[in-house]
């Protein structure tokens, strides 16, 4: 009977400590899945704040590289009115130095231009009055030949037409030079072209206040008087 019963205390206390080896193998496992779960949630709290501080770090990013952005556009747009400024003053340096050689270049040609004009004007004096004077050589010749013949010439009559011939071709030779006479005789005296020297009583009433005779004749060269008329006027 007592070895029954100690059988039974034995088989008791081997329950009870496989219940203990149970309920602490139960408490380890419990608590490994508690520390297995802090675990995990402080691993997923270590994530959440790890995400949180990268998301910090691109909204930083973000913000700062705008500014960044702003910065070199404004850096770029000083450099770029910095090189606008500078082609300008080239540009304004290079439009001096252009008008100031095209003023050279004009005052020189101008220069030129008045030197040349000059020569040309006193070579067409030159020219001119060297042409007059050959023209007039052929009635100094005719005269040269009326002298000679005046001391031979018998007949009068012959003496003054050549004389006269002489004269018609002197005077067509200055009416070709544009030399014309101002008609003076019998017209109204006027003072664009005639030269009063003296008045008389006019013969007649008609001839009151024109030309009753002229002392010298004048010309015009052209329309422009050479020679006034040196006139005498009735009154």
């Amino acid at each position: 009977m007592n070895k029954q019963e100690n059988k039974m205390k034995d088989k008791e206390k081997d329950i009870k400590q496989q219940k203990n080896q149970n309920q602490k193998e139960e408490q380890q496992k419990t608590d490994a899945n508690k520390k297995q779960q802090e675990e995990k949630a402080e691993q997923k709290d270590t994530k959440q704040e790890k995400k949180e501080e990268e998301k910090q770090q691109v909204t930083e990013g973000e913000e700062k590289q705008p500014q960044e952005d702003k910065e070199k556009s404004k850096a770029s747009k000083k450099k770029k009115e910095e090189t606008k400024e500078e082609e300008e003053e080239k540009s304004d340096k290079e439009k001096l130095n252009e008008l100031q050689e095209k003023y050279l270049r004009l005052t020189a040609e101008y220069d030129n231009y008045r030197k040349r004009t000059l020569k040309e004007k006193m070579d067409l004096s030159k020219n001119a009055g060297e042409e007059i004077l050959q023209s007039l050589l052929p009635v100094m010749d005719d005269f040269d030949r009326a002298l000679q013949s005046i001391d031979e010439a018998e007949d009068i009559e012959a003496v003054k037409e050549g004389i006269h011939l002489i004269y018609n071709k002197f005077k067509e030779l200055l009416e070709q030079k544009g030399v014309k006479e101002i008609e003076a005789k019998d017209e109204k005296f006027n003072t664009d072209k005639h030269e009063a020297v003296s008045k008389i009583p006019a013969p007649s009433e008609d001839l009151k206040g024109k030309v009753v005779d002229v002392i010298q004749k004048g010309y015009y060269l052209n329309d422009k008087v050479l020679r006034f008329s040196k006139v005498v006027v009735g009154e």
